[in-house]
């Protein structure tokens, strides 16, 4: 049996495991009832054979968090980067407090702390949910037997820009001859350009097949993906090997500048953007596009998520963008049908308003 007693103004638990006796504080701040209820969880868990220690109480957030970024190293996790950010952010706040301290009520003077610094909700939000992969590592290790509840906060994720062919056509005049090929590719497939379209060599492009795979763990979800190779990629394609055969050295890379591969446009897409009269465009907005796109032609969803590589349809249904031009051809279409129905076709007003 354990028991409950007072050292210097603080609770303290006794209980014995394997006949062995572990004494532990329960915090300046706790009431007997406190002790009580966590003498109670420490027997409950030695009943159910789940390893009981002294050490849980004084879990550091530190802790929690170099164990998260160990499993990510581990498994080679390509956001590694995205959560060494989030990492910075969490350890200035919340660095040196114990694990089991850390109450919802902590969780959103965080938020509160981030907002203030202007981070937006979303970048919150990602924060908060790798310290809540901490907790949760920590608990599935032994180390913690309590996560508290994570508040997640309100954020806008309705994606609204795509391009039209005739803005495309503006871009591409007023951007380099090797980023070209790039943006004409990400139009048509909907691929993520940097992470993976610049990497794809020319072993994934099968010109007899007429497709184009990308490789298990390049892609966002690690899953393989395929792309019928169209006419127009086809064209594009074939333009880039005979410009890859004419180079000097051997070139595994479908895109790049002069043989040496590149990892960012990100200063010519400025430009060229201001030049065209696009401001605010991102390359992003290709993968929206390509979405729009291939609903359009009537592939069926399914289809379409595999050759974007959306993995969830809650996703794929964000980028499927109705557009002015789709209620432009729905309000002729509509207008026409009602024409049947009265038995004459009234014309139809181009100046829709969205």
């Amino acid at each position: 049996m354990g028991s409950i007693y007072k050292r210097g103004g603080v609770y303290w638990i006794k209980y014995y495991r394997r006949g062995k006796p572990f004494r532990e504080s329960c915090g300046k701040v706790s009431t007997y009832d406190d002790a009580k209820r966590i003498l109670a969880q420490r027997e409950g868990d030695i009943a159910k054979g789940i390893p009981v220690s002294s050490r849980h109480n004084r879990m550091k957030i530190d802790e929690l968090i170099e164990d998260l970024k160990n499993e990510y190293v581990l498994n080679r996790r390509r956001s590694l980067m995205a959560l060494e950010v989030s990492i910075k952010h969490l350890k200035h706040f919340f660095g040196g407090m114990k694990a089991s301290n850390v109450t919802t009520s902590d969780i959103r003077d965080y938020s509160t702390s981030r907002q203030e610094e202007e981070a937006s909700n979303a970048t919150i939000n990602r924060e908060l949910a790798h310290l809540k992969r901490a907790f949760s590592l920590a608990r599935q290790s032994g180390k913690l037997y309590h996560i508290p509840f994570f508040p997640m906060l309100k954020e806008s994720n309705v994606r609204k820009g795509f391009f039209e062919k005739e803005q495309l056509d503006s871009l591409m005049k007023h951007l380099p001859d090797h980023i070209r090929p790039v943006i004409k590719f990400a139009y048509i497939t909907g691929w993520r350009t940097i992470s993976e379209v610049l990497p794809l060599q020319w072993r994934n492009v099968d010109f007899s097949a007429d497709v184009i795979t990308l490789d298990p763990g390049v892609s966002k979800n690690e899953q393989p993906r395929v792309f019928p190779m169209v006419s127009e990629l086809r064209e594009l394609l074939k333009a880039q090997k005979i410009s890859t055969d004419r180079l000097d050295n051997i070139c595994p890379w479908v895109f790049h500048n002069k043989g040496k591969p590149f990892k960012s446009y990100r200063k010519a897409w400025a430009k060229a953007c201001v030049k065209a009269g696009l401001p605010g465009k991102i390359p992003h907005d290709f993968r929206r596009t390509a979405v729009r796109n291939l609903v359009r032609a009537g592939i069926p969803e399914r289809v379409a998520m595999q050759m974007t590589g959306h993995k969830t349809r809650s996703v794929f249904e964000r980028y499927n963008i109705v557009s002015k031009g789709d209620l432009t051809d729905a309000g002729r279409k509509l207008e026409e049908f009602s024409g049947t129905i009265t038995g004459t076709i009234r014309p139809f007003h181009k100046g829709l308003e969205v």
